[in-house]
C-alpha cells in the first residue's frame, strides 16, 4: 500500500451540488432522517474492494487538452467521463451526526472521494455531498508523523523534517541514454 492515500471526509446527507463538494450550487435536495448509523454501514460495504467509478465533471481530468472543470465554468456542454476501475482498501464511517457523516478512506490513483460521497448518498436513496476533505497519508507519508507546523518553520526544523522525509524515499531512478540517429546530438529523455 505504498502508493495508496488516506482521506478523512465528511459528507452532508440530503443535499447535491454541481461539484459534489460545499464549493457547489446546490442542485438537489431530498429527506435524509430515515436514513440510521446501520444504514450507511451496511452501504459502505458496497464500496470496498475494486469498484467502478465515473470521475466527476468538475475535475482535472482533460477533453481536448482542457480540463473539464475549466469546460464547465465556461458553461461548455461536457459529457460525464465512463466509469472506471478504482480501488479502494479500506472505507470506514467514524461519526454519524445527521446530516453529517465521517468517513475514512484508503484508495488507490485516480479514486474520487467526493464522488464516493454522492454515489453513497444515491445507494441511501437521497443524497450526499462533500463537505470537508482531509489526506492523512500519501505513499509513506502520513499527517500524523511528517507534516510541519507553523510552530516548527525554522530552517532547522525544515531541514530535519526534508532529511526524514527523503529516507522514506525510494532511489533515484535511473536516466537511460535515448539512442539518437545523429552521434553527437544530445539525446533528451522525457520520461
Amino acid at each position: 500500500l505504498l502508493s495508496s492515500q488516506k482521506y478523512t471526509a465528511i459528507g452532508l446527507l440530503g443535499k447535491a451540488t454541481d461539484t459534489l463538494d460545499a464549493t457547489g450550487k446546490v442542485t438537489e435536495e431530498k429527506p435524509y432522517d430515515q436514513i440510521t448509523k446501520g444504514d450507511l454501514e451496511n452501504v459502505l460495504q458496497k464500496f470496498t474492494g475494486d469498484i467502478m467509478q465515473v470521475p466527476p465533471l468538475y475535475s482535472a481530468l482533460k477533453k481536448d487538452g482542457e480540463r473539464l472543470s475549466t469546460l464547465m465554468k465556461r458553461g461548455e456542454a461536457v459529457e460525464a467521463k465512463p466509469a472506471r476501475p478504482v480501488r479502494v482498501y479500506s472505507l470506514s464511517l467514524q461519526q454519524f451526526q445527521p446530516p453529517l457523516f465521517t468517513l475514512d478512506v484508503e484508495c488507490g490513483g485516480g479514486f474520487y472521494v467526493r464522488s464516493l460521497v454522492s454515489d453513497i448518498g444515491k445507494e441511501l436513496s437521497t443524497c450526499a455531498t462533500m463537505q470537508e476533505l482531509t489526506r492523512t497519508k500519501h505513499g509513506p507519508f502520513t499527517l500524523e508523523e511528517h507534516a510541519l507546523y507553523e510552530d516548527k518553520w525554522t530552517i532547522d526544523e525544515i531541514a530535519r523534517s526534508l532529511e526524514h522525509c527523503t529516507s522514506l524515499l525510494p532511489g533515484e531512478p535511473s536516466h537511460k541514454k535515448l539512442k539518437t540517429e545523429h552521434p553527437g546530438e544530445t539525446a533528451v529523455s522525457c520520461e
